[in-house]
């Protein structure tokens, strides 16, 4: 009886691993990784980052984050590509047109998501805008209204000649400069450029051209939006009206008009394609998302800039806009 005892009792021992060894198979797989590269920090691009955290914390998806930013330098760019190649991503978000160009270099396989680029065709990130297609990108592109924005702001301000700062070094730039050259054009106006390579040259390229322009169009290139209050001290001054086609930057500034994307509704398309791409999904199935809603644009106007300059902003303009600025409130129809 006590031998037939010790024999059970050394059965249990040796079964125990063989337990413990099926209980760690069945662990469950570790969450899925999502690297998110953003071109630099600023209003519309944190906007969308965090868009798309919301979408996918709202849909019930547990993901594990590693975020980086380039700080508005292409090298870094590619430097984060090849970290997430190293850590093995699952998925690769690039937010702004350096970045996501920059992963797809790296990334024939992994799924790659671009976010708030203007001309995915242009920069290389897509071949085609049909779907299905077999590449491993998809997206979300800003494309603004570019020549309603130019004739609007041709009709409130009168101007004759429009200027543009933009960056030569970013392909959604060079798209937007050409693009405003063809709506000004089309009206019958004048269009006048000044390049920057980098945020440090903005202030200057303003100050280049500012005697010569009745207005100022500021399209979403990032490296010339995130210099928008050295854009704004210079035309301020001069007393030049400005656009701007990022109304999440104007806070604070003399900014006449903005007009453009909520960036963070562009987060959560974002959101919901990453969470497609979660389900199974193929990229090309999903390709290019256009934001086409007008409860995705947002207009503002500053009516205290409007009476400096002696612009009158009519009443449907005003009834129009997401927001005015009012005495210094921000006022939110």
């Amino acid at each position: 009886m006590k031998r037939a005892s010790i024999l059970v009792l050394l059965t249990l021992v040796l079964a125990t691993p063989l337990f413990a060894a099926g209980a760690q198979e069945a662990a469950p797989k570790s969450e899925p990784l999502i690297g998110v590269s953003k071109f630099l920090a600023h209003p519309a691009l944190d906007a969308v980052e965090s868009g798309m955290q919301d979408y996918l914390k709202s849909v019930g998806k547990s993901v594990r984050y590693d975020f980086q930013n380039a700080n508005a330098d292409v090298s870094a760019s590619a430097q984060i590509a090849q970290k997430f190649k190293a850590d093995r991503v699952d998925i690769a978000v690039g937010i702004a047109t350096p970045t996501a160009q920059a992963l797809v270099n790296v990334f024939p396989e992994t799924p790659v998501v671009f976010s708030a680029v203007t001309d995915p065709l242009g920069a290389g990130l897509v071949t085609t805008y049909d779907t299905p297609y077999a590449e491993n990108t998809t997206g979300v592109s800003d494309m603004n209204p570019v020549d309603a924005q130019i004739e609007l702001l041709a009709r409130v301000t009168g101007a004759k000649v429009i200027g543009n700062v933009y960056a030569s070094g970013e392909a959604n730039g060079v798209t937007l400069m050409e693009q405003a050259k063809a709506a000004t054009e089309k009206l019958g106006l004048q269009f006048v450029t000044a390049a920057v390579s980098n945020t440090a040259e903005v202030m200057q390229a303003t100050q280049s051209i500012i005697g010569r322009v009745d207005a100022l169009y500021i399209a979403t290139d990032n490296t010339v939006i995130s210099a928008l209050p050295s854009v704004d001290d210079v035309a301020y001054k001069a007393q030049v009206p400005v656009m701007a086609a990022d109304p999440s930057n104007v806070d604070g500034l003399n900014v006449l008009v903005a007009w453009g994307f909520d960036y963070y509704k562009i987060g959560l398309a974002t959101g919901e394609i990453v969470s497609q791409l979660l389900d199974g999904k193929k990229p090309g199935e999903i390709g290019t998302v256009f934001l086409t809603d007008p409860a995705d644009f947002e207009l503002w106007f500053n009516l205290d800039v409007a009476a400096d300059l002696g612009i009158t902003i009519s009443e449907e303009l005003k009834s129009s806009a997401a927001v005015l600025i009012q005495d210094g409130q921000k006022i939110v129809n």
